[in-house]
């Protein structure tokens, strides 16, 4: 028997109407599988926010027990005052003479050194300008390397 227009239409809502179930199954079985990921991200959040509370307050019983022990109180005290004599003998042993004339002499050789370290700057600069070289040989044979560097100083106000 032929078919008919309204078979025809039928057959096709039914096709449809079965793609759209297969759609639908397939939602549902998404939101399902989305909705268990919540879950599970949810428990796993609140589980490290608990085991994170459990550690600052273990944390703090910690400090408190080596706080309070009167022992560590004892060895810190003699640690402070050992701390202050060896504050006190540097501050005597930094007032003598020699002391003071050794300070002032290392002050001189350190202007000295950096006085010369900037005239041989200047001179290597020049030196690399005209040969374009990083390097130069020596009166006794050696050769020398050297590098340009340049610094950005802070802005002036």
């Amino acid at each position: 028997m032929p078919q008919t227009g309204e078979d025809l239409a039928n057959q096709a809502l039914s096709a449809v109407s079965a793609d759209t179930a297969a759609e639908l199954a397939q939602s549902e079985k998404i939101a399902e599988t989305l909705t268990a990921l919540q879950g599970v991200i949810e428990h796993n959040a609140r589980e490290l926010q608990d085991l994170s509370a459990k550690l600052k307050e273990k944390r703090e019983m910690l400090k408190n027990q080596l706080d309070n022990n009167v022992e560590i109180s004892e060895a810190e005290a003699e640690v402070k005052q050992v701390s202050d004599k060896l504050k006190q003998a540097r501050a005597k042993a930094g007032n003598s003479q020699e002391v003071v004339d050794l300070k002032l002499q290392i002050a001189e050789l350190n202007q000295s050194k950096k006085e010369i370290e900037e005239t041989l700057s200047s001179h290597l600069i020049n030196y690399h300008q005209l040969t374009g070289s990083t390097s130069f040989d020596t009166s006794d044979g050696d050769q020398w390397e050297f590098s340009i560097n340049a610094r950005v100083k802070a802005k002036k106000s």
